[in-house]
């Protein structure tokens, strides 16, 4: 047997083992991740549904639609015919023919996702960007597209057709997103961002079921294509010439098989042991966004109600004292000289110095506001910290991922209970 083919494709199947180590990754790492809602989004690792919303959108080149982002291709079709005449004075024809791009250019923006409870900033720079085929016609030279879209040159051998292809992301289109939140510069808000250190930015107008079985497929792919290269390696490794190892004996084959069985475990472990750690950490991470939200609803509630009753005390002092002017000016028996209007005059201006505006009732509704919007966040986080600490405990269980938990000592999360976690509620008194 000749050791070098089976060498080589032993390391070519090594490095398909890897890549479908790197699929399966990516897929946990999707069917690991509970879903947000826009409003629940804190910082950290994030999957988002939505639809796509911008106040002044693109439009788009060839289909001339709506959108945040689009990619356009123009292709021309050409092709030749062609001798060759080898040694001995023999000629053969030849037929090429082909598409060859000769324009494109694509455009992205950043946009709004919005779901039922609101919306969030994405900006899709870096991401991988999964768009709608929107356009796609293939004309003639008459065509009014073929030049008005087109370049005004043409490519060598041409046949005179040209294909228009674009693929967009609407307004409006349903999408699937998977990335990294951080703090906005511009506001005080989260936003879905680039980041080197996040294990995907995905923007897809897929559904996450259609990703993770791609993934899926793209893993089962590598592993047939490891088994088919060691195989190929151990074959043309065997030499049938006479002496030497027959090439129908099975024990070759058994020690490939078994060796490529036990690196797929191997992989296959390690993927799912470091998929169930990083699923840990996420639980702590999402126990500790509830602990945020809360501190954020002590330290922030009181002092809008002091604002508030600021507010109020201001409103009320003009009101008395506005009142108190009225009665004076009220007060004068019909028939007798009352007082003089001009002596009112720079008291009046004091107190519109003094309040030149009246916010008590704004700022009624923005506490109102705020009180709910600051339980739903607290809602949203405990809703998540629920949601991904299920999930793991689900993953302890079931096999085979159960029996390497098992192994590792890991044990689920208690979820989180009104009776058992419940901090004590922030008291509201606007009575003076």
């Amino acid at each position: 047997m000749n050791p070098l083919p089976p060498v080589i494709g032993a390391l070519l199947a090594l490095l398909c083992i890897v890549g479908a180590m790197a699929a399966r990754r990516k897929r946990r790492l999707i069917d690991d991740l509970p879903t947000s809602k826009c409003q629940g989004v804190f910082i950290g690792f994030v999957e988002l549904n939505g639809v796509a919303e911008h106040p002044s959108p693109l439009t788009s080149a060839l289909a001339e639609i709506p959108c945040v982002a689009y990619s356009w291709t123009v292709e021309e079709h050409w092709s030749r015919t062609y001798t060759t005449t080898d040694s001995k004075g023999n000629t053969t024809t030849h037929h090429e023919s082909g598409w060859t791009t000769v324009d494109s250019d694509s455009r992205q923006v950043p946009f709004f996702l919005r779901d039922d409870t609101g919306a969030i900033l994405v900006r899709p720079d870096g991401s991988r960007l999964e768009c709608a085929s929107v356009f796609d016609e293939t004309v003639t030279e008459d065509d009014p597209l073929y030049y008005g879209k087109g370049p005004d040159t043409v490519v060598a051998n041409s046949d005179r057709r040209r294909r228009f292809t674009e693929e967009s992301i609407p307004i409006g289109a349903r999408l699937y997103v998977v990335g990294q939140a951080r703090e906005r510069k511009d506001a005080v808000a989260p936003e879905i961002a680039r980041n080197e250190d996040a294990p995907l930015f995905l923007i897809t107008v897929r559904s996450e079921k259609k990703v993770s079985s791609g993934y899926w497929w793209t893993a089962l792919g590598w592993d047939m294509a490891s088994l088919l290269l060691l195989a190929a390696g151990l074959i043309f490794g065997i030499q049938v010439a006479e002496g030497r190892v027959d090439p129908s004996h099975p024990t070759p084959y058994l020690v490939a098989a078994g060796a490529w069985i036990l690196a797929w475990i191997l992989g296959w472990s390690i993927t799912a042991y470091n998929s169930l750690v990083n699923l840990r950490q996420r639980v702590r991470q999402a126990w500790s966004l509830v602990e945020i939200q809360l501190k954020r609803r002590n330290d922030l509630i009181p002092n809008l109600v002091a604002s508030v009753k600021g507010f109020r005390d201001h409103e009320r002092t003009l009101q008395a004292e506005l009142a108190g002017l009225r009665a004076q000016l009220e007060a004068t028996p019909p028939g007798k000289p009352g007082p003089d209007h001009r002596a009112c005059l720079p008291i009046l201006r004091a107190l519109v110095e003094r309040y030149p505006e009246l916010k008590a009732q704004e700022s009624f509704l923005a506490l109102q506001a705020e009180l709910s919007d600051t339980e739903q966040r607290v809602a949203l986080a405990r809703a998540y910290f629920n949601d991904i600490a299920t999930f793991y405990a689900t993953r302890l269980e079931i096999v085979p991922d159960g029996w390497l938990a098992r192994l590792a000592g890991l044990k689920p999360e208690a979820l989180m209970t009104a009776s058992d976690f419940e901090r004590a509620p922030v008291e509201v008194k606007l009575a003076a």
